[in-house]
């Protein structure tokens, strides 16, 4: 286990964007989902630890002429509900009869994509495909994955970076409306998992995340996990049945710059991870993608 001299105490620390408590498995009568609004027009989902430890995150946003929710969840995860809910109460709020629904995902693996069959039976939804040829066409980035692309819901236009280096297929999402950087497993309070093979290409993609923030405001980076305490350094076990005393959310900018700093290592040995107080950087044995 490599010590990684943290910049924490000279970050910024992120906005708190989050008035409850996120369920975390303490309470064994938590339901399956938990919803918190960012503004009326943008929902975080968070699946229960109960249904199955990796308890990801998911993002519904709102535009005027369509709804992208990022992710489906995890094995054993009921999101369509949640999903479903949400679009007919803002329908009412909005007076509006439909909405169309993409969901996409932040990279494609299995605890990110497990709800899609649940969505591909819904009408007016198109359900994204999971090769980076798929989201390249999907969000029209032409040069993958230098270019950045433009994702209109209409009236609120939406920025999707490509970071392969976790995963082939994996994006990131930037909102200028709430100025919040949506990062999928690239960057969140918990083990930052990189294929030993794939270190050159998840240091290129955090290096022109660096770059794009640089010219952006961020006022947080939010993620698709927690795996980490309060306790700087300390994350929980693999497969931790509940998270007490669990890290917020929230991640200010300069981790980008920290993340960046760190991927700079070798980190050519699996199961020899770079500890940060926020995060982890965890290479593992070489993938396919």
């Amino acid at each position: 286990m490599i010590a990684y001299p943290a910049a924490a105490a000279k970050r910024a620390a992120p906005p708190v964007l989050f008035a409850e408590r996120w369920i975390d498995g303490t309470d064994g009568a938590e339901p399956a989902t938990q919803v918190q609004a960012l503004d009326a027009d943008t929902y975080v989902i968070r699946q229960s630890v109960k249904t199955n430890f990796e308890a990801p995150f998911l993002y519904l946003i709102f535009g005027r002429d369509k709804v992208l929710l990022i992710d489906s969840g995890a094995e054993g995860g009921r999101i369509r509900p949640a999903v479903d809910r949400l679009i007919a109460d803002w329908l009412v709020a909005n007076k509006r009869s439909e909405i169309p629904l993409i969901v996409a995902h932040s990279h494609s693996h299995g605890d990110h994509i497990a709800g899609d069959a649940a969505f591909r039976d819904r009408p007016g939804t198109t359900v994204v495909g999971l090769k980076p040829v798929d989201v390249a066409t999907f969000f029209g980035i032409g040069k993958w994955p230098e270019e950045i692309g433009r994702f209109d819901l209409g009236g609120r236009v939406l920025r999707v970076l490509p970071t392969p280096g976790h995963q082939a297929a994996a994006i990131m999402v930037y909102d200028p409306r709430l100025k919040i950087l949506l990062s999928g497993d690239t960057l969140y309070p918990g083990r930052l998992y990189v294929p030993v093979n794939f270190v050159g290409d998840n240091r290129a993609s955090v290096d022109r995340l660096a770059a794009f923030a640089a010219r952006h405001p961020i006022r947080a980076v939010l993620g698709a996990h927690i795996e980490m305490t309060r306790t700087p350094s300390r994350d929980y076990g693999h497969e931790a049945p509940t998270h007490p005393d669990e890290h917020r959310l929230e991640l200010g900018a300069g981790s980008i710059g920290e993340l960046q700093a760190g991927l700079k290592a070798k980190l050519d040995v699996p199961d020899a991870p770079q500890v940060h107080d926020d995060f982890i950087i965890y290479p593992v044995a070489a993938r396919a993608e």
